[in-house]
């Protein structure tokens, strides 16, 4: 086993294609493929599952990568305290809801510690995919919520991925909409208040379950509806067709300016919204 192959690994997982990582890396697919096959031969397990829709990383190989990892890491500690090299780019990634205050995080992140290089990501993403990112390492940590309704569909997967989730804070419902909105002007809105403005949610694509929804109150009909895939999108609905999304009344003005407002929802539920990571990490 050497480092080379390690990095391989990583590179493919990382873009979930050996065709790209192939690319990524400068050398041929039929090369890094032997590469990765040679590895597995040796290491007596299978790395990638290889499907006709694509490859993605095995049980085994999620744990072998958080290792793999860990290894590639120190060795680019040791080539730049040893080998006169420059410091290697810190490297950090979060996968999280359409959170605006996850943004505002991951700013004061980058102002507090960011060298003079470094390659961050910040992935706002469907509930499924920021398990998966962090269970095979695409991110270091992951930000959702739980509540009463999809906490044991969600705790049992963070349980099969080995990933932990630790509460930042619990909040009562709110609505996003715009200050033209008639309901604005209200300190509370009731679900009836909303029946005749369009709801807004994000799309969970393929695992599009209510358990997945980026919304509580995910089960609830509605005569009007549509579904976004990120976040500027919802908010220019928001205020061009008196939308609403629900969500934890946490708004950056910052980011968001002042044409959109956090109204009390009536209802008992509570949000617990959290982050993920791996439990050996």
């Amino acid at each position: 086993m050497t480092l080379q192959q390690l990095k391989y690994v990583i590179e493919v997982a990382s873009r979930g294609s050996i065709n790209e990582a192939a690319k990524r890396l400068f050398i041929s697919q039929p090369s890094l493929s032997n590469a990765i096959r040679d590895l597995e031969e040796e290491l007596h397990i299978s790395i990638f599952e290889r499907t006709n829709k694509g490859i993605s990383l095995s049980v085994e190989g999620a744990e072998f990568l958080s290792y793999a990892r860990q290894v590639a890491e120190q060795a680019e500690l040791l080539e730049g305290r040893y080998m006169n090299a420059k410091p290697s780019p810190q490297h950090f990634s979060v996968s999280t809801h359409h959170y605006a205050f996850a943004v505002n995080a991951f700013v004061n992140l980058v102002r507090e510690y960011g060298q003079d290089e470094y390659e961050l990501a910040l992935h706002e993403t469907k509930t499924y995919d920021i398990i998966e990112d962090v269970k095979t390492m695409r991110s270091e940590i992951g930000i959702l919520y739980l509540n009463e309704f999809n906490a044991k569909v969600i705790n049992k997967l963070l349980q099969s991925a080995q990933l932990r989730f630790q509460s930042l804070f619990t909040a009562k419902p709110h609505v996003f909409i715009s200050t033209n909105n008639p309901l604005a002007r209200q300190s509370i809105v009731t679900l009836d208040d909303l029946q005749q403005y369009p709801y807004l949610s994000f799309e969970q694509g393929e695992y599009n379950s209510f358990h997945f929804s980026e919304e509580i109150l995910s089960t609830l009909s509605h005569k009007k509806s549509i579904r976004v895939n990120d976040r500027a999108t919802l908010f220019n609905l928001l205020i061009g067709l008196n939308g609403y999304t629900i969500s934890t009344g946490v708004l950056s003005a910052d980011l968001n300016g002042n044409e959109i407002i956090p109204v009390p929802l009536e209802c008992d539920e509570v949000i617990n919204v959290g982050w993920i990571s791996r439990k050996n990490i």
